[in-house]
């Protein structure tokens, strides 16, 4: 399995974590939540993000999109704020067409939070940092969703 390199922002320790695991990856070495940002594609979509034990944001995207381009630093800068919450899953719709036809994305940027490999939330479309937050904090928090 595909491992991704991350820096920790507490103590600046670089830590390899891998892109699919159980639990949320803490730094090897103050122990603190990492952020978890990991690409997937049709063969790896799965084990990343379906049976991720945290919440998985899932970004469905498309190099030649300019929104795509606008909302990834966004998202990236929520991974790190929920780090050890949410595990934030980028998929190329060109490279991965078959998790594109299985969540019949019609428009990119298309987001999901998955719990469990069930969608709890759906965001089509490029949406300013705030929204975006808001729109992904009421999924973390939802009780509702929780026991989904």
């Amino acid at each position: 399995m595909k491992t991704v390199t991350v820096t920790c922002e507490h103590c600046g320790k670089t830590n390899r974590i891998p892109a699919a695991a159980d639990g949320s990856p803490k730094c090897g070495h103050c122990h603190r939540p990492l952020p978890w940002v990991v690409d997937a594609g049709d063969d790896d979509f799965a084990p990343i993000a379906e049976q991720a034990g945290l919440p998985v944001l899932v970004d469905l995207w498309a190099t030649w999109c300019g929104p795509c381009r606008s909302v990834s630093p966004a998202l990236d800068r929520l991974a790190r704020a929920r780090a050890g919450k949410v595990k934030l899953v980028k998929v190329d719709v060109d490279r991965a067409p078959g998790v594109a036809r299985r969540f019949e994305v019609m428009a990119v940027p298309t987001l999901l939070v998955l719990r469990h490999g069930e969608v709890v939330r759906r965001q089509a479309g490029a949406a300013p940092e705030n929204v975006l937050r808001d729109w992904l904090d009421q999924a973390l928090d939802s009780p509702e969703e929780a026991n989904k």
